[in-house]
């Protein structure tokens, strides 16, 4: 999306913390805002004739946050369906495999991560205060239950109610970074188009750090919001706050500019009417903050017409869930296999598999080449990349960096099309680096929320071939689980695991190729189980019922079926895989706290069985050790509506007698549509918990706490420049002198305060950085029913 006005949204870049005290513009780099009228009507009717009388002036206008806010507080409560709706959800969250863990924590997760919520005595809760009046409308309450579901800080436990996340989304106008001034000093947040402005060549403009935000001091009110997002380590919470070039780069899929501006989970905190900044140069700005309508609003005339129109409190099928329904049950998951490595390739075969090594320049070889979806601002000229930057490959310059190759994967893949593609980019890449003479690899997961959970397996296994991966999952165990198992392993007899079954029956290829099939995966000794008792146990600990401990099976023929068609390196047609590309010491991964997912898995594989050293980067202002993976540790979510959908599928197959038990039991639970009628995104929970290898206490990785092996603060080059990041994850692994950060004491926090900024200057303008300042994610571009995704 490009700038009308270059020139006039620097001049507002500018504006941000000024060198004297002047009166706050209007934020002219808000595009299309439309103001409160003068009106003795509702705020609902004003809302709706300030983008309506005129026409729409965007597809998503934006108004003032406080009139949208005012509007939706004046939508009244149904009780009934709100009831309803708290009753629809609890079969679901049967599935969270944590839900006794976030009851009662390990006490160092409670002490350094979060502390302990009951999801399920939440919900009657939040009954009795809708019984008792307690809550003003339907906003309130949906706030309310948000919260509720957010607090176990488990990104692949999903509920957005239609009040927070379908009628209007928050952003403000402005980003922050969060900056060291020498890489030691501890980082204080800037406005970063502070940052932008004072970057320019011919720049003679100073930045100055933010003290205050809405009279506050700046990093306690940075630390207090930053509890609104996802993950859970609250150094990668404070990260999320920020503007980041990994997660940029993903477009409208990732957290955009940065959890503070409205991107990722921000976008449905309401921000307040306005937001106010004191500089440390003594000046001070007030914004206002802004909604970004995503209904039509005509005819709205007051709250109760925007619940009537917009919250479907019928329990019955309606469009929405029906959609969701659709796409869990019907959409394949066998993707074509003939699909072009996007970047610079030259014609050298480096293996029998036909897979091309990139050209090191971009101007070598006259092969066309596909420009990315989505540019990516700080970021060098890749020598190959997937197109929306999923993937990607660099070579480091300078003299002691010429040996080191990175790899950028700040996905595992979260959409169809692009599955292998990834997998044939990460292999040309690799090999690719290896032939040019590359010796070390920057693995860079920042932003990686995760992904197609094979695509970590098979990533692990082109870099460590002759390792087995350990993978150890387990689900929580309930009936609705046993019942599915049951019946799904009955219906698999007899079928072979052949992925052609699927060109003549998709149904009986998704039962046969289920977790839910005994002879899909192995158990803890990497051998098949005999029976689906055998796999379901129940095996008790202290904290609740478990299955028996699964295992992928590497060399399943129907893993296609579960990974977009990718086979894993080592297996099938990519048997030939035996050479490790890279020494485990010559290799480090690098994050900003968001991995998560299936970036947890590959990270629990690398660290534990490939034995590679991780750095982190960022986090608050202190000086302590950070995780490396910030977000959940799961090893897997499902989708509601597939849980309602393979519900149905096993009532559907079952005899009369079968029918009238599940009818007494578990499938009356499932019949409702409410959750869904009532989700503005696609509601997801955590149903695989993820196991350490050899931990005989079973502890789910969700709540092992493990600091990373070097912590980096960011410089303002680095928020400019991704290199700069990579060069001192390089200096720290491989150089004389690291660039870790080194303990302080406490008391002395205050002497190891960054002042000020050291901003670099641009050799030559970047329009890219001030396009992306105009970035939003998008609701609509992001699965939320991925096989491990995270959602933003």
């Amino acid at each position: 999306m490009k700038v009308p006005s270059l020139i006039l949204a620097l001049a507002a870049l500018a504006a941000a913390s000024p060198l004297t005290s002047s009166p706050s513009p209007s934020p002219s780099y808000v595009p299309g805002l439309h103001a409160r009228q003068n009106s003795t009507g509702s705020p609902c009717s004003v809302l709706s004739s300030s983008i309506n009388n005129n026409g729409p002036s965007s597809a998503t206008p934006t108004v003032a946050a406080s009139l949208a806010y005012d509007c939706l507080m004046s939508a009244p409560l149904n009780k009934s369906a709100a009831i309803e709706l708290l009753d629809s959800m609890k079969p679901y969250l049967a599935w969270q495999s944590t839900q006794s863990y976030l009851k009662n924590p390990p006490a160092e997760y409670a002490e350094k991560v979060q502390p302990a919520v009951d999801l399920i005595q939440g919900l009657d809760d939040l009954a009795s205060k809708v019984n008792g009046d307690k809550f003003i409308g339907e906003y309130e309450f949906g706030w309310a239950l948000y919260n509720l579901v957010l607090s176990a800080h488990d990104g692949h436990l999903v509920y957005v109610p239609d009040s927070v996340g379908a009628i209007v989304t928050w952003a403000r106008p402005i980003s922050l970074v969060s900056i060291s001034e020498d890489g030691q000093k501890l980082p204080v947040p800037f406005v970063y188009q502070d940052i932008l402005a004072a970057s320019f060549h011919n720049s003679t403009y100073t930045p100055s750090a933010v003290l205050k935000i809405n009279d506050e001091d700046a990093s306690t009110f940075l630390e207090k919001l930053a509890q609104y997002g996802s993950l859970q380590d609250r150094d990668a919470l404070y990260n999320n706050l920020m503007y980041s070039l990994p997660q940029i780069q993903l477009g409208t899929t990732g957290a955009s500019t940065g959890m503070f501006s409205g991107g990722g989970r921000g976008r449905w905190v309401y921000p307040g009417p306005t937001t106010k900044l004191d500089f440390a140069n003594g000046t001070s700005q007030t914004y206002e903050n802004i909604a970004r309508v995503q209904v039509s609003f005509r005819n709205v005339e007051n709250g109760t017409a925007l619940g009537d129109r917009y919250f479907i409190y019928d329990s019955g099928a309606s469009a929405q869930a029906m959609a969701m329904a659709v796409d869990a049950k019907d959409k394949s998951r066998i993707q074509a296999a003939n699909m072009n490595v996007d970047g610079p390739q030259d014609d050298t075969s480096v293996n029998q598999l036909d897979v091309h090594v990139a050209a090191a320049d971009a101007d070598a070889t006259t092969t066309s080449r596909t420009m990315r979806a989505t540019p990516a601002p700080g970021f060098p000229t890749p020598v190959l990349f997937q197109r929306n930057n999923l993937i990607a490959g660099y070579y480091l310059e300078g003299d002691d960096y010429d040996d080191i190759a990175v790899l950028s994967v700040p996905s595992f893949v979260s959409t169809s099309s692009a599955e292998l593609d990834f997998q044939r980019i990460g292999t040309s890449f690799i090999l690719g680096a290896k032939a040019a003479g590359k010796t070390k690899l920057i693995v860079d997961l920042s932003a990686n929320g995760g992904g197609t959970i094979l695509q970590g397996y098979d990533l692990f296994k082109q870099l460590f071939p002759s390792l087995l991966p350990y993978g150890g999952t387990r689900f929580r165990a309930h009936e609705t689980l046993d019942l599915l198992g049951q019946k799904f392993s009955y219906l698999s007899e007899g079928f072979p695991r052949d992925p052609e079954i699927v060109q003549e029956n998709y149904t009986m290829a998704d039962i046969v190729s289920s977790v839910f099939n005994y002879r899909t995966d192995t158990d803890v000794d990497y051998k098949p189980f005999t029976s689906w008792a055998e796999k379901f146990g129940p095996h008790a600990n202290e904290y609740d019922n478990f299955t028996s401990i699964i295992r992928w099976n590497m060399s399943d023929p129907l893993n296609i079926l579960n990974s977009g068609g990718i086979e894993i390196s080592g297996y099938g047609n990519r048997s030939n895989f035996t050479d490790q590309p890279f020494e485990s010491t010559n290799i480090v991964l690098l994050y900003d706290g968001y991995c998560a997912s299936t970036c947890a898995i590959f990270s629990e594989l690398m660290r534990q069985q490939g034995n590679v050293s991780s750095i982190a980067i960022g986090g608050r202002p202190q000086y302590a050790a950070q995780q490396a993976v910030g977000g959940v540790k799961g090893f897997n979510n499902f989708n509601w509506a597939a849980i309602q959908q393979w519900v149905y599928e096993a009532y559907d197959n079952a005899n009369p007698e079968e029918q009238a038990k599940y009818n007494a039991t578990y499938q009356a639970n499932y019949t409702s549509y409410v959750p869904f009628n009532r989700a503005a995104t696609d509601p997801n929970v955590n149903v695989r918990d993820g196991l350490r290898q050899g931990d005989d206490t079973g502890t789910p990785l969700q709540f092992t706490y493990e600091a990373a092996d070097c912590r980096l603060f960011y410089t303002a080059e680095m928020t400019l420049d991704i290199t700069a990041v990579w060069k001192a994850a390089a200096d720290s692994k491989w150089g004389d002198v690291s660039r870790c950060v080194s303990d302080a004491p406490s008391s002395k926090r205050g002497d190891h305060l960054s002042r000020r900024a050291m901003v670099p200057r641009m050799v030559k303008r970047d329009t890219s950085f001030e396009d992306s300042l105009r970035l939003f994610t998008d609701t609509t571009a992001i699965r939320f029913d991925g096989d491990a995704f995270m959602a933003p």
